[in-house]
């Protein structure tokens, strides 16, 4: 009984810890900003270097105490000669779940299809797929309107003073506890099946997620728009690329090759169909940027859809851990920043901006509803392909509105993306006729 007060006792202190951790970091980052001035508000040439360090050691001050922790529990075998108190029961669910095996926990780690994937038909697929294409479509549409009109117009007041809004982190935020919000609620009162995965793996994707938009936003300010271009619409390969590594994945070669034509036609399609004269030059730093923007983003998606198939976690399950997480480490990093106090000061003094934050919240949790059901129906593959695909449905709509013309590169591009897809489709289910076929030859034999 002793041992077991002892655990919980080290327990405790580790958790003090890193409140303590919180309040020096903050105390320090507080110091360093007003010392150097507002660093929303300087200008680009403020290194991004610094600003990334900035915002990690925000995430450090509750990473890396919780890593401690899970340290401790691991090799201290706590829970073996824990009783069944409150605190054995928190690190239960937060550090172990059902069990010991898992994707950081076992060196044989192989997914195995889940029974809903081997089920369902070729027009019960087509009519998910539809529905989670709509779907992702018109909130990510509607939520880069938003994003784009809350970044780029000045707001202004009844005194006529003009300003623009610049913390991103701050609307990172907002968009996460929207979303742990409802799905918080929604689990509250539908019953769901038992949740068995340790929390602390929600942690990696959602740091993962964070750093991603960050990358997002950051890289705007050092890349011309054809480096854009070509990240955005080559996100497929790296998805694939991480999902071997993470997950273990094994893919056909005309997924490698529908991915590359996809990659190739939507880069057509982009650079034929927008008008961009003034680019800025593309640096070392942008680059450096978008390979962590795509390195953050292919891991997010292959490490959920990982959960997905080894816990069987529902969409809403996932929705609500990873914002929990987010809203932890943003809410850390913004206050250590002063970014609560300057956003605060911008709703109050700029009170049109809440309607827009208010929305481009909404149509984030939308959006997230349809990323983690998805990627749980069809995996981060299928969700990256539609998501590159909104990259020029967005370009397309732009070019109606505002009647820009689309060259011949463009259509082509567009023959070469959809011609892809369709392509894709057909061996995907060739594929599945023929094992399905092998699978009666031999049931028959036996």
């Amino acid at each position: 009984m002793g041992g077991n007060h002892i655990g919980s006792i080290i327990i405790c202190v580790l958790v003090l810890f890193t409140f303590g951790v919180i309040y020096v970091t903050t105390k320090i980052v507080k110091s360093f900003v007003d010392n150097q001035g507002d660093i929303l508000n300087s200008p680009v040439s403020y290194s991004w270097t610094m600003r990334l360090s900035l915002n990690l050691l925000g995430y450090s001050t509750i990473l890396l105490p919780g890593y401690i922790v899970y340290k401790y529990v691991r090799y201290s075998k706590y829970l073996q000669r824990a009783g069944t108190g409150i605190i054995p029961k928190i690190v239960q669910k937060c550090f172990v779940g059902s069990g010991e095996s898992g994707i950081l926990d076992s060196s044989t780690y192989v997914l195995q299809p889940t029974n809903s994937h081997i089920q369902r038909t070729f027009s019960h697929d087509a009519i998910l797929l539809a529905y989670c294409f709509i779907g992702l479509q018109v909130s990510y549409l509607t939520w880069g309107y938003l994003q784009e009109k809350i970044m780029t117009q000045e707001y202004e007041n009844d005194a006529g003073e003009k300003e623009h809004f610049k913390d991103s982190q701050f609307l990172v935020f907002v968009n996460r506890i929207l979303a742990f919000t409802i799905s918080g609620l929604y689990l509250l009162v539908t019953k769901q099946p038992q949740h068995t995965t340790p929390m602390y793996k929600y942690a990696f994707c959602s740091l993962s997620n964070i750093m991603s938009s960050w990358c997002q936003y950051e890289a705007l300010k050092y890349v011309s728009f054809p480096t854009q271009v070509l990240a955005k619409a080559s996100r497929i390969i790296p998805v694939m690329i991480m999902g071997k590594i993470v997950s273990r994945n094994s893919y056909e070669y005309y997924e490698y090759i529908t991915a590359l034509l996809i990659s190739i036609g939507m880069t057509l399609f982009m650079l034929g169909s927008t008008e961009r004269e003034n680019d800025s030059a593309t640096t070392i730093s942008g680059v450096l940027i978008l390979i962590g923007y795509m390195i953050s983003d292919s891991f997010t998606s292959n490490w959920q859809n990982a959960l997905f198939t080894e816990y069987g976690v529902t969409s809403i399950q996932m929705m609500c851990a990873v914002n929990m997480f987010s809203c932890l480490l943003t809410a850390t990093s913004l206050s250590q920043q002063s970014g609560f106090t300057h956003s605060l000061y911008f709703i109050m003094k700029y009170p049109s901006f809440i309607v827009d934050l208010f929305l481009i919240s909404i149509f984030s949790a939308s959006g997230q509803l349809f990323i983690f059901y998805t990627i749980s129906k069809f995996g981060a593959v299928t969700f990256i392909i539609i998501m590159t695909i909104r990259q020029g449905l967005a370009i397309l709509l732009s070019c109606v509105i505002y009647k820009h013309k689309i060259t011949i590169f463009g259509v082509i591009g567009i023959f070469v993306v959809f011609g892809s897809i369709f392509l894709r489709i057909y061996c995907n289910n060739r594929l599945r006729a023929i094992r399905r076929r092998r699978a009666e030859s031999a049931a028959i034999k036996d």
